[in-house]
């Protein structure tokens, strides 16, 4: 190459912004690099395999000529190129593709392969569902035990309510000592924490929360004409009767 004169206008005229020297000589580059590959393709010698599959395509794109025994055999029965076969012309127009082996695993080996993939897509997807299943169980598990307790929650409440409406009703009737111990609340001892004594008010025998209420309901009702759920103190039987819903939160919702 010539040098290159530094005072031509050609040289004065060149873009010299930082960069772009660099930009260029990779393009260069990259194009320099693409040459070598078309160049090395073309010069590269073709395998035995490749050579029979593009003679394969060749003659497979290729139509029968009358050379062909099985062609000429049928235009002597009458058959014309492009015609379905069949004597209504119900059959095919093109011949049957050819479903050529050129790997060497046995024969079944794909279809084998293929059903074993539709099973463990078939084994994941009932993972998932089965994953899915265990997760609204443990959804509905964790909604009826949280219901649970607040109704239970709920329960306790109404019952020390019983058991402080009792005390006083049956104190105004000069009854000093509860038919049953835990129809009162007993009295908090100083040595024992508040969670200790909740646990023992609801503990003193072998009733469950709901057994104390109804009886402890009953008992109000019966003796002192009182309905916890309403509030209100009747003034006999047949007024408590005719006048209260009944004697459970259900029968007054």
């Amino acid at each position: 190459d010539e040098e290159e004169d530094y005072m031509s206008d050609l040289f004065l005229k060149q873009d010299v912004r930082p960069g772009l020297p660099m930009v260029r000589r990779m393009k260069e580059a990259i194009q320099k690099e693409e040459k070598q590959k078309e160049a090395n393709e073309k010069n590269r010698q073709k395998s035995i395999k490749e050579e029979e599959k593009e003679r394969r395509d060749l003659v497979l794109k290729s139509a029968l000529g009358n050379e062909n025994k099985g062609f000429a055999l049928l235009q002597k029965m009458g058959y014309k190129s492009g015609q379905a076969l069949g004597k209504s012309g119900e059959g095919i127009v093109e011949p049957i593709p050819l479903n050529i082996k050129t790997g060497r695993s046995g024969l079944g080996h794909e279809e084998l392969k293929k059903r074993k993939a539709e099973e463990k897509l078939e084994n994941y997807r009932q993972k998932l569902h089965m994953k899915k299943q265990a997760n609204e169980q443990a959804a509905d598990q964790f909604r009826i035990r949280f219901k649970t307790k607040q109704e239970e929650r709920k329960m306790e409440g109404d019952l020390r309510k019983s058991q402080r409406a009792c005390q006083q009703l049956d104190m105004q009737k000069d009854i000093d000592v509860p038919k049953e111990t835990w129809f009162w609340i007993e009295p908090e001892e100083e040595d024992k924490k508040e969670e200790e004594d909740k646990e023992d008010e609801c503990s003193s025998s072998d009733l469950s929360v709901s057994e104390k209420l109804h009886i402890l309901t009953a008992y109000l009702r019966e003796k002192h004409f009182y309905c916890i759920w309403c509030g209100t103190t009747y003034e006999d039987s047949e007024d408590l009767s005719s006048n209260c819903p009944g004697d459970s939160a259900a029968d007054h919702d």
